[in-house]
């Protein structure tokens, strides 16, 4: 007799290859966030851009090279300016149909409603404001490992040259 749930299927479909993008500007977020990452979605392969550029050379190499586009992307919104955050996320929308589609969620310190709405606007999947200690970062990550990898069925991410 069999132990696996129906929903095992889903999850282990999410988890299998799964990337991750991190695109983060500030060091020591970066370091907390991969560290969280590792603690929370073992399954998960991150990758850590600090800027503008080499979150574009990721992205252009996964499209390029044919390699499985990452699963989600977490896009810093302030990087350091909140411009340099929408004109990255305008790009990665604008790029080739499986790029597009890849979920990408923002974290800001900003709680401001023009903020959150802009981000709607523009695409983002969800908007999350950042936490201040170690703790609430885990706690951010379970719950977006419960939500992105457990619960919503995310985008096939491999390109299809048909």
């Amino acid at each position: 007799m069999s132990t696996r749930q129906p929903g095992d299927t889903i999850i282990q479909k999410n988890y299998k290859n799964a990337k991750l993008l991190l695109i983060e500007d500030n060091p020591d977020h970066g370091m907390i966030i991969n560290r969280v990452v590792g603690q929370c979605l073992p399954q998960v392969k991150a990758t850590l851009a600090a800027n503008e550029s080499e979150a574009m050379h990721y992205l252009e190499q996964c499209c390029e090279a044919e390699w499985e586009l990452p699963k989600l992307i977490l896009l810093d919104l302030y990087m350091p300016e909140r411009q340099t955050g929408w004109r990255l996320l305008d790009k990665i929308k604008s790029m080739p149909a499986g790029m597009a589609k890849v979920p990408v969620v923002l974290l800001s310190h900003s709680n401001s409603p023009t903020d959150v709405a802009e981000a709607y606007q523009r695409g983002c999947a969800s908007y999350l404001i950042k936490p201040a200690t170690a703790e609430e970062w885990s706690r951010y990550f379970n719950q977006l490992r419960l939500f992105w990898w457990e619960t919503a069925t995310l985008p096939r991410t491999e390109i299809s040259l048909l």
